[in-house]
């Protein structure tokens, strides 16, 4: 189901765009499936062009679609797609997918960092390979991404980086619940609060954007129990509309009154941009059954 207009009202939905991403090209991390993948679709019925960096090249036994059929998904929605199997560990590979968006579109107007690994284990039972791999996907891999994007987006004249990552809440229990990832998504968002105070005269805004609730992604899908938890969840979809008001200034000014720096959560962004009723994002569930995400 179609839940959001674009800028032309050619779709029903609850989100009423107010810009458009059309001609923007947008490098993404991650965005085989699940919420890149929905950012990605929601930009190229603009006509964006979309440049896709995710491992997953070849069919994967548990998880949904490969980088080629993502972007077989983009192109049937309107838009240009360049995909690129890499990982965002491996600084060739970032560096050879900031240079073919470079070569293919003439440039990088938005970076959306989306790529993220998961373990909520605690401290006496999680991995150490698991929290490497957190430190290093979630942490390393969005600040090599942005590092590496910065000469093309400076060249755009109003880039924007975009990090799926939550508001720095200092609250203790976040901490304690699950030290090894509160860390590597808390330097997701140290990266947008360093990024934005570094990029203030260079034309590049820097944001953070987090959902308020639980979404349906192969991440929770997979956890134990996420076929019963993935039931209080919200779709992607939610996701796409607040990035795609955010890229395009659809959302009403902040109180900060800058539109870099921000930890932004979805229903905070549609809302601004008059999103009134979130039901038609529900899979289901009525909104007081909802699983709210953590760091809220």
């Amino acid at each position: 189901m179609t839940l959001s207009n674009d800028a032309s009202g050619t779709a029903a939905g609850p989100y009423q765009a107010a810009g458009s991403l059309q001609g923007r090209t947008l490098l993404i991390s991650g965005g085989s499936r699940g919420i890149g993948l929905a950012i990605a679709t929601r930009a190229a019925r603009d006509g964006a062009n979309i440049v896709l960096l995710a491992k997953t090249g070849q069919p994967h036994a548990k998880l949904e679609g490969t980088v080629y059929s993502a972007a077989e998904q983009i192109e049937a929605a309107g838009g240009q797609a360049l995909p690129l199997a890499g990982d965002v560990r491996n600084d060739d590979d970032v560096a050879g997918a900031v240079a073919a968006a470079v070569e293919r579109f003439g440039g990088i107007d938005i970076v959306i960092n989306n790529a993220s690994a998961i373990d909520l284990s605690t401290t006496d039972a999680v991995d150490m390979k698991r929290y490497d791999l957190m430190q290093d996907i979630n942490v390393r891999g969005t600040f090599l991404l942005s590092k590496l994007a910065l000469p093309a987006l400076r060249e755009s004249g109003a880039g924007h980086i975009l990090t799926l990552s939550p508001p720095l809440n200092l609250d203790p229990k976040w901490a304690g619940m699950h030290l090894a990832y509160t860390m590597a998504k808390y330097g997701m968002s140290l990266t947008t609060l360093g990024l934005a105070e570094e990029l203030k005269g260079d034309r590049i805004s820097v944001n953070s954007l987090w959902p308020c609730t639980l979404i349906n992604t192969a991440a929770i899908r997979n956890m134990p129990g996420g076929d019963l938890i993935v039931k209080g969840a919200r779709g992607p979809e939610i996701v796409a509309d607040a990035a795609h008001a955010v890229l395009t200034g659809s959302n009403a000014t902040p109180d900060s009154g800058s539109r870099s720096g921000n930890f932004y959560t979805d229903e905070q962004v549609l809302a601004a941009a008059g999103v009134t009723d979130f039901t038609p994002y529900s899979l289901g569930a009525p909104e007081s059954r909802l699983v709210p995400d953590i760091f809220l």
